[in-house]
């Protein structure tokens, strides 16, 4: 007698996890930290329109930049400690709304009083400074852990975009509203981003919701931080490599760029592509690591990381100008590759109740010595020759990434990410 044969189980795959694109939540923290990204960029470049219309001379834009910059580094670490102690939330409010103060503040010193822009530049720098390590962590709050890298990598698309476009679209509206309206709209930017995130979800698995019974000082609870980014070997050693990149092999190519545009090339259009590849670059690196899930994640961004070098490494032969746009479009696919799984990794492996300390770590240090690799650049390239100078920073980009690799955690930026089939 023919028997009926039982039933198979299905073997389709399960569906996989929502588009963090769909998340409502997390669609008005992207833009509220895309409005701050792009208010960030357009300080500077506004300030500098400002210069070519002799509103402002060129000292007082350097004085006024540096106290933006003096802000930053000094509201920073404060920021991500407020951030740990209070609600993520509360402080990306205040500290945005603090740099929205400043815009009007500017408008008002501008041609008029440079100690009022000066002092608005440094609450500008101090309100950016202290909402970036709460963004940070408020990120961690609002997605996921399985969908983190793919809204980093959303996060870095929008900055990447504005950069982009956003010099083309400030010099199209110079074009019909002075500079003291183009500071204004700026404030507009961080009030968006002051109001338009809303508090962290239930992603925040092991985030204190109630205060400690007591409170140590704003040092005590800093270097409690720092306790806890020592205990990430791979974090430090990435730490340090980002900051040798950025102070070494950032600085050296922001100011031997142009002058081998000028007298090699003797066009400004080597300058301008180049520039632009980088950043284009970027958006395809950022584009790549939405999906990419290698196993040795840290050894992948590492090697992103080192791909900086060619940047440098172009401008020390006179080589076509193809070749210079092709390493920069090369170094910016190679930093995306680095910073979107390095976001994740902290989001992901550092403790939740001290993730915005560390990461105000990793900002302070990194941005926090940029300016002195600026600063000592020129005089290095004006003692040594801009090639020796390059020569060196290019092995220091090549270098460093490829020891910090070595170091133990590092293949996976902690421990390792499992990939379901």
């Amino acid at each position: 007698m023919a028997t009926t044969p039982a039933p198979t189980k299905s073997k389709s795959r399960p569906p996989g996890p929502r588009s963090v694109l769909r998340d409502i939540a997390f669609l008005r923290l992207w833009a509220g930290t895309t409005a701050s990204g792009l208010a960030t960029w357009a300080l500077p470049f506004v300030l500098g329109l400002a210069v070519l219309q002799r509103e402002l001379g060129a000292a007082g834009l350097g004085l006024v930049l540096a106290a933006r910059t003096a802000g930053f580094l000094a509201a920073v670490a404060v920021g991500g400690v407020l951030a740990d102690r209070h609600s993520r939330r509360a402080v990306v409010l205040w500290s945005a709304l603090a740099a929205a103060a400043a815009a009007p503040l500017l408008a008002v010193g501008l041609g008029r009083s440079l100690l009022l822009m000066t002092v608005a530049a440094a609450l500008a720098g101090a309100g950016q400074g202290a909402c970036r390590p709460a963004f940070q962590a408020l990120t961690a709050e609002v997605v996921d852990p399985g969908r983190r890298q793919q809204a980093n990598a959303a996060t870095t698309l929008a900055v990447r975009s504005s950069t982009l476009a956003g010099p083309a679209l400030t010099a199209l509206l110079a074009a019909f509203v002075d500079v003291a309206t183009l500071l204004l709209g700026i404030g507009l930017l961080w009030l968006v981003a002051a109001l338009l995130p809303g508090r962290g979800g239930p992603a925040a698995a092991g985030a204190p919701d109630a205060p400690r019974p007591q409170r140590a000082s704003l040092r005590a609870e800093f270097v409690d931080g720092i306790r806890e980014a020592r205990r990430h070997p791979w974090f430090l050693a990435g730490l340090g490599a980002l900051t040798a990149v950025i102070a070494l092999g950032y600085s050296a190519t922001s100011v031997a760029l142009p002058l081998i545009s000028r007298d090699r090339y003797a066009t400004e259009w080597v300058l301008a592509a180049a520039t632009t590849a980088y950043t284009v670059g970027a958006l395809g690196g950022a584009l790549l690591t939405a999906r990419l899930r290698p196993r040795s994640q840290g050894w992948v961004a590492f090697a992103g990381l080192a791909a900086y070098g060619f940047a440098p490494l172009s401008l020390m032969l006179p080589v076509h100008p193809a070749v210079v746009i092709g390493a920069y479009a090369l170094a910016g696919i190679g930093i995306e590759l680095f910073n979107v799984p390095w976001f994740t990794a902290t989001q992901r492996e550092v403790a939740p109740d001290k993730l915005a300390r560390v990461s105000s770590l990793d900002f302070l240090v990194s941005y926090g010595l940029a300016p002195v690799g600026l600063a000592l650049i020129a005089p290095a390239i004006h003692t040594f020759g801009v090639t020796p100078v390059l020569g060196a920073c290019a092995a220091v980009c090549f270098l460093v990434p490829a020891a910090a690799a070595l170091v133990p955690t590092a293949r996976h930026f902690g421990r390792p990410v499992r990939h379901d089939a």
